[in-house]
């Protein structure tokens, strides 16, 4: 398979896919202003070719930051795509739709991803996807668009999720997630007072979690929100860490990025080499993969914003490059099979 990436500074949708022919399957990444027109002007240009896209920035080796991306693949691949709508209420409804273009593109765990961007909710999203995913072994990585709106096939969604499901004809497919923290200290806090619906995080160990936070880091409530890139909170999931950022100071309690469950056990993380860790990435992905056909990731956006205030992003983006053909979004959250994570890369490689 081949994978194509093309873009606009300017917005322009013609210009971004200058030279693109006969794809297999789309993915869109635009603006707020343009989103809607451009998701019609592409099913316009490929009408009938499975599509998906969200409001976002994207890149290969430079960045798309306010105009339009487009990602396709094609020469060897069969995709499906489509929602599952009302997801802050109840996906599940939807999950036929899920079940049928699974089995339409008849995949397997060794050559089939699937690749969503969502709303909003994501760990109930999450959850009612992967359970269909799981049954045949199907991994996924995806992430959050921006302003509430994603596309499926030439038509714009609000509480929703968009899917692709993508069968490799050629080779294997897998899945990877890069976490560039670890554990600070012998922290362990027991959340409570947490209000599930807002991400809302009350007390750690029975304290109010922003004077827990600021007695350990040394920091103003303004400090708070950019502390957070080099000190978010890690929730322990068997033998995986995921990462919670946190989004606002809320009085004396933290609003986060991703949902946190009373007497769920947080640590606090801190930011490692994170230069050597992207090189041990694209290490173990040689090792797995010698030869590549593609990689799309999802970089959050705390890591852009990270990266680019220590004038690492465009030096990330080479790096990267060495794989390849190397694509992407910049998201609000990353997915990673059944879980939702804050600061981290999740990516797909194809042979």
């Amino acid at each position: 398979m081949k994978q194509f990436f093309g873009m606009s500074q300017r917005g322009n949708l013609e210009e971004a896919v200058l030279g693109l022919r006969n794809p297999e399957f789309l993915m869109l990444f635009s603006n707020k202003d343009q989103f809607e027109a451009h998701v019609k002007a592409l099913e316009k240009m490929y009408p009938g070719v499975p599509s998906i896209g969200c409001i976002g920035m994207s890149y290969d080796t430079r960045i798309a930051e306010n105009g339009v991306g487009v990602v396709a693949f094609l020469d060897g691949i069969s995709a499906a795509a489509n929602v599952l709508e009302q997801v802050s209420l109840m996906p599940v409804k939807y999950i036929n739709r899920l079940e049928q273009d699974i089995q339409k593109t008849g995949g397997t765990s060794q050559d089939t991803v699937c690749i969503d961007f969502c709303t909003g909710n994501d760990a109930c999203a999450l959850t009612t996807i992967y359970a269909a995913l799981k049954r045949k072994g199907i991994s996924l990585v995806g992430g959050t668009g921006d302003a509430g709106k994603v596309s499926a096939n030439g038509r714009i969604y609000q509480d929703a999720v968009a899917y692709g499901i993508v069968r490799n004809h050629r080779g294997r497919v897998k899945t990877y997630k890069e976490n560039i923290y670890h554990q600070l200290g012998n922290y362990r806090f027991i959340a409570s007072n947490t209000d599930k619906s807002n991400y809302i995080l009350g007390s750690l160990n029975g304290k109010p979690a922003k004077q827990v936070y600021q007695s350990i880091l040394h920091v103003t409530d303004k400090q708070i929100l950019t502390q957070t890139f080099q000190n978010p909170f890690g929730k322990i999931n068997g033998n995986d860490t995921c990462i919670i950022s946190i989004k606002e100071v809320n009085g004396n309690a933290l609003t986060c990025f991703r949902q946190v469950n009373d007497s769920d056990v947080l640590i606090l993380l801190e930011l490692g080499d994170y230069r050597a860790i992207v090189k041990q990435t694209i290490q173990k992905i040689c090792q797995d993969f010698p030869k590549r056909s593609a990689v799309f990731s999802v970089n959050c956006l705390f890591r852009y914003k990270l990266f680019s205030e220590h004038h690492y992003m465009q030096e990330y983006l080479h790096d990267m490059s060495a794989l390849g053909s190397h694509a992407g979004l910049v998201g609000y959250g990353e997915h990673y099979n059944n879980r939702f994570v804050n600061q981290s890369m999740t990516c797909v490689v194809f042979e």
